[in-house]
């Protein structure tokens, strides 16, 4: 119903909607949206069209089996999460917060190659502290992040540090140097480093790697033989070959262990590489977030950690 301006009564509103409507956003399918609401599909449905109805507009539109939100949905997503996160909030300051019974469902952005190193030990502590919890890995996509964390899709992204908005906060969940792989032990100087022909990972299609774009404010130049998308692949390619792989120390111990190849010190002083927690600002002080971020800094395989900004 609308006022006689045609501005929608929000005052009218049933607030299980929004509920609908930020899980169906989330989610982008109605039949995993009923999963996680324990509704029928159409009983989803017929709440969206409720909220249309009563909104004078449409939120969302098909396209092949899921559902694309319109713009009015994406401007208003971040203030309905908001909203609903107040409601959250004020409940469960009524009771105290059990992971073993509050959380249900995680949801984490990171880059895949860290993945493998990262998921198992959380997998393995939140098997203690949260059983009941069903946790997703999705990938890192950066210009949707902060809207992301904003709606609630994700809970928290982990990358590498970055400027950010003032809405997202971040700590520092990994800091790793930078260390030079080798199919065989040798002297590597910074003369034999720059001579040696290299492997590069990276997933973007063009654009320089991190450690060349530090070498290249030093003033040096690799000469990079091959561009790959993953550091396993680059290191069993240096495995079969003579090529150098300059990776962050952390994750070349897990690959190589089993290929044999050898981890040399870094000839040039590099920064080390930091991975940043990211979450909004709007579950900061949320108990199940708080408790989440705590669960990863908590990690003995991530360390050091640093203060929140």
């Amino acid at each position: 119903m609308k006022d006689v301006q045609g501005t929608p009564r929000l005052g009218q509103l049933d607030l299980n909607l929004f509920r609908v409507f930020d899980v169906v956003l989330r989610e982008g399918n109605l039949t995993r949206a009923a999963e996680v609401l324990f509704l029928s599909q159409s009983a989803v449905s017929h709440a969206l069209a409720r909220l249309r109805e009563q909104l004078g507009a449409p939120l969302f539109v098909r396209e092949g089996r899921g559902l694309t939100p319109t713009p009015l949905a994406e401007r208003v997503a971040p203030e309905i999460r908001e909203a609903l996160t107040l409601f959250q909030q004020a409940v469960h300051r009524t009771r105290h917060f059990d992971p073993a019974r509050d959380a249900v469902h995680v949801t984490l952005a990171m880059n895949d190659e860290l993945e493998p190193a990262l998921l198992p030990p959380l997998l393995e502590r939140l098997s203690q502290s949260a059983p009941l919890a069903r946790v997703t890995s999705v990938r890192l996509e950066r210009g949707k992040l902060e809207r992301d964390l904003a709606s609630g899709r994700l809970d928290l992204a982990i990358d590498v540090a970055q400027a950010t908005s003032p809405h997202l906060r971040h700590a520092v969940l990994l800091k790793d140097s930078f260390c030079v792989v080798s199919a065989r032990r040798r002297s590597v100087d910074v003369k034999r480093y720059l001579a040696a022909r290299h492997v590069t990972v990276s997933s973007r299609r063009t654009g320089l790697a991190i450690e060349d774009l530090v070498l290249g404010r030093l003033g040096y130049q690799r000469d990079l033989a091959v561009r790959c998308q993953h550091y396993e692949a680059a290191c069993r390619i240096v495995a079969g070959s003579d090529l150098l792989l300059t990776m962050p120390r952390h994750r070349a111990k897990t690959i190589n262990a089993p290929l044999g190849n050898h981890l040399l010190p870094m000839p040039v002083a590099l920064p080390p590489v930091e991975f940043h927690l990211y979450w909004h600002r709007q579950v900061d002080s949320e108990p199940l977030n708080q408790w989440l971020r705590s669960e990863l800094l908590a990690l003995e395989a991530l360390r050091p950690r640093e203060r929140t900004r």
